[in-house]
């Protein structure tokens, strides 16, 4: 059994919408194939609309729809790209409660884990109801300006406030749950989900955290000390980050890298876990820690290397 997800009883999905990332032939040519499979098996399709303009030219016209209504119409998602596209994604579909399934053609696939050469199999069998299910918790981030909300967000992976220019740093206070916790110059600040501990938190030197925890990881941006390091706190909790009055920058606040808002000296940026899961559909093979010696080139078991010798 995976180590991360628990199986499911076999379900019926009779509405799938599909979603693809722009732009590329490989994409599109999957797009094609798994849009023909499913009209194989007797599903109703119904297509993102900008994903089926890559559809012009087979046999049945697809049944097109916005994004936002895919969560309501349809059953099951399927996501074609890269862990990016399934990022977005999962930002919007989130609230809807819909499952999403990712197939991989990006670069390293922690979430869009399915290979484009095994579409027909690993689709059919999510059709006959034989998956994983495994939920992910998102990130809500609220910047605070004189006690008025003036923005907010959501992300999957993390929330990153940064000082929004090259070779500058920034000020800040943070704060768990309304007690101070310290001071700190850096270039920022990530705070991220168990998702995120694989993603951008991982290369500032944050700690690898299973998808099952429910915690959020602190990890400090090049800070301008020696005895700052990633801190990790209960999902419940409600970060603040106190953007510095004294800052000659104007921070910004990232949501997976894909969603800038933007902050003003005094500013408060809460952070606390969304409501509402993403439910992320993986094969019966999935194991969080296959991915991890895969994707993140950790070495083969020592035994093996003895055998070969």
């Amino acid at each position: 059994m995976s180590d991360s997800v628990i199986p499911v009883q076999p379900a019926t999905f009779r509405t799938v919408g599909l979603i693809a990332r722009l732009g590329n032939p490989l994409v599109a040519d999957t797009l094609v194939r798994i849009y023909g499979y499913l009209q194989s098996r007797g599903v109703k399709v119904l297509v993102e609309e900008p994903s089926a303009s890559m559809l012009s030219g087979v046999a049945k016209p697809a049944q097109i729809c916005h994004r936002h209504e895919l969560g309501d119409r349809c059953d099951l998602v399927i996501v074609i790209g890269g862990d990016g596209s399934l990022l977005g994604v999962a930002r919007e579909l989130s609230v809807s409660d819909v499952p999403v399934l990712g197939v991989n053609r990006g670069s390293l696939g922690f979430l869009a884990d399915i290979s484009p050469d095994e579409v027909e199999q690993r689709i059919g069998e999510v059709l006959d109801g034989r998956y994983l299910l495994d939920e992910r918790f998102l990130l809500q981030t609220e910047i605070l300006r004189g006690g008025e909300r003036v923005a907010a967000g959501a992300a999957l992976n993390d929330v990153v406030i940064h000082a929004g220019t090259l070779s500058r740093m920034m000020e800040f206070e943070l704060y768990v749950d309304d007690e101070f916790v310290y001071e700190q110059r850096s270039d920022g600040v990530i705070v991220c989900t168990p998702t995120g501990s694989t993603a951008y938190a991982l290369s500032a030197g944050g700690p690898i955290m299973h998808p099952r925890l429910d915690a959020v990881c602190v990890v400090p941006m090049f800070p301008h000390t020696l005895t700052s390091r990633p801190l990790v706190v209960q999902g419940s909790c409600e970060l603040t980050i106190v953007i510095g009055d004294y800052n000659d920058t104007s921070p910004q606040v990232s949501c997976d890298s894909q969603v800038d808002l933007h902050t003003e000296p005094g500013d408060r940026v809460l952070v606390r876990k969304r409501p509402g899961p993403l439910k992320l559909l993986h094969p019966l093979d999935h194991s969080f820690y296959e991915s991890c010696r895969s994707k993140l080139d950790w070495g083969s078991r020592l035994g093996d290397k003895r055998n070969g010798d």
